[in-house]
């Protein structure tokens, strides 16, 4: 069953097209890999997708409804949620105090059902240091509170920006065990990634962008052996 819907979805930057004529299909419960070089419009469609960019032309259909003009907190609210690429907590902020403003604005929620909430997500991810400052979490910490942020609302879909960047193997390997385990609960999950051993482990299907454009769409090991994917990645001549 489509839980989300890209059609012919664009966005331009005056002469540039960051994102070109792009359709796309997320099925309900599956983990969606989103991979391509960089400038290939990845964070670009996500931020169409969550509404911190207007879309150009196209559509875009949540569970059917058409939400191409809805605005991004009540994006939140219906179910879409997503993280960054840089995290950028509240630094006067302890970690539990930042996830609980996620769920006091995204979610509605009072002061104390966002607390319970905001613990309920931390000890889910095992995000242990709740009373510290974002400025003495280790970089794998810090991605822990950027999902706990994105989490804590109870989103049906769920984009995940490159949370690997910077994590050791060791980290990798546990986030690949979050990731599951939030699907587990339910979530629908997008993954932005450049660590091609995660999005192999991880992902269902993968949709392959190139200069905004999908090139390739499929499974990992299919689309992995694509010539115009392999072009992309190492500059290749078709």
């Amino acid at each position: 069953m489509k839980i989300l819907r890209l059609e012919n979805l664009t966005k331009n930057f005056g002469g540039l097209i960051a994102v070109n004529n792009v359709n796309i299909e997320l099925q309900e419960g599956e983990i969606l890999g989103i991979i391509g070089p960089n400038g290939a419009g990845k964070t670009t469609l996500t931020n169409l997708v969550a509404g911190t960019l207007e879309v150009s032309s196209g559509k875009i259909f949540f569970q059917d409804s058409d939400i191409t003009n809805l605005p991004a907190h009540l994006r939140v609210r219906i179910g879409i949620s997503r993280t960054f690429q840089t995290v950028r907590p509240l630094k006067d902020f302890t970690a539990l105090e930042n996830v609980v403003v996620g769920a006091l604005f995204a979610k509605g929620e009072s002061l104390s059902q966002a607390r319970e909430s905001a613990y309920k997500v931390c000890r889910f991810l095992k995000l242990e240091r709740v009373d510290s400052y974002p400025d003495k979490l280790t970089v794998f910490e810090l991605k822990k509170l950027e999902i706990a942020r994105a989490i804590v609302c109870n989103p049906k879909v769920l984009f995940l920006d490159e949370v690997m960047a910077g994590l050791n193997f060791e980290e990798m390997k546990q986030m690949i065990q979050i990731v599951k385990s939030l699907k587990d609960e339910g979530m629908t999950i997008c993954v932005i990634e450049h660590v091609m051993s995660v999005i192999s482990e991880l992902t269902d299907r993968v949709v392959v962008l190139d200069r905004g454009e999908v090139i390739a769409e499929g499974p990992y090991l299919e689309v992995s052996k694509n010539k115009r994917v392999i072009a992309a990645y190492l500059g290749e001549e078709d």
